[in-house]
């Protein structure tokens, strides 16, 4: 479940449309990092896609390294007023001739759960027979938003386009809606049905799965961020290098060719691809880039 969140909220999140209003919390100091050479300064932010409502996270020194760079770098961009562009994309991928019923791709004994995910959902149960397991996995994971009482709107990201472009900076995307759908669309079946199960998780477990992923993040835990994900993906190695080591490899060249340019600039992407050995932090460091913890 904690997987599901990491992996498939940074699109998912249009689908959380529910809200839940709670006290304030505690000042969050999430992890950042700068990656810098003579004249060129990279901000890396490890993010969390979705919040409950009135988490407190901006910091003195994450304020400082927004102000100072002049472009903002995200994993993909989700149009919350169009999302034209992520459901065509969705569209040309989720649908496949040929395709098992829905109810034979989960084990009997979670097919009531199944059954009870897609009426929440509100989609046409006959709808879900023709389409890709990993794109029902998507759309039912939107349940699991809405009863944490997690959205889109309360999400980092969200939060630092806003920034950016309130100071007229550009917002551009390390993957377009389309290209990061198809890593999910590429997994083998299995590892797409472990991510369907994973969507039909009971409220109590994803409640405390996710409370754990954010009290880790609000940390800046980076020890417990990678332990974690290592717990998570060491059943499925075809998880790990199509929606891990695959994207991390590809966002390290990105960050390395950008690094021949001058100026400054924050990327922030999932807090999980800057933890752990096969992190986009380590990768650099391997690299030879100077990686500095700022927070």
């Amino acid at each position: 479940m904690k997987l599901l969140h990491r992996v498939f909220a940074s699109v998912a999140a249009l689908i959380a449309l529910g809200s839940s209003a709670q006290a304030r919390a505690p000042q969050a100091r999430p992890a950042l990092w700068s990656v810098s050479d003579a004249d060129t300064t990279v901000y890396l932010f490890g993010t969390i896609h979705l919040l409950p409502d009135n988490y407190q996270w901006r910091t003195p020194k994450l304020d400082q390294a927004v102000g100072g760079s002049q472009q903002l770098v995200i994993e993909t961009i989700v149009d919350d007023k169009d999302p034209t562009k992520l459901f065509q994309a969705m569209s040309s991928l989720a649908f496949s001739p040929g395709l098992p019923p829905l109810a034979q791709r989960v084990p009997p004994e979670k097919r009531a759960a199944l059954t009870e995910a897609v009426r929440k959902s509100g989609f046409p149960p006959q709808a879900f027979d023709r389409m890709e397991t990993w794109a029902v996995a998507f759309i039912l994971l939107g349940n699991q938003f809405k009863d944490l009482g997690l959205k889109g709107t309360q999400g980092v990201e969200a939060s630092l386009r806003s920034s950016f472009s309130g100071q007229g900076k550009p917002v551009t995307e390390l993957e377009s809606n389309l290209q990061q759908l198809t890593f999910f669309d590429k997994l083998p079946e299995k590892a797409q049905r472990d991510l369907l199960e994973g969507a039909l998780e009971q409220s109590d477990a994803v409640h405390d799965d996710f409370h754990e992923m954010l009290s880790a993040w609000v940390r800046g835990d980076v020890k417990a961020i990678a332990r974690s994900f290592n717990r998570d993906l060491s059943s499925s190695p075809d998880l790990r290098d199509a929606l891990i080591k695959q994207r991390n490899a590809n966002w390290t060249r990105w960050i390395a060719s950008r690094m021949t340019q001058p100026g400054a600039l924050m990327v922030a992407v999932g807090a999980g691809h800057l933890a752990g050995p096969d992190s986009v932090v380590d990768q650099l460091k391997r690299g030879g880039y100077h990686v500095r913890r700022l927070q």
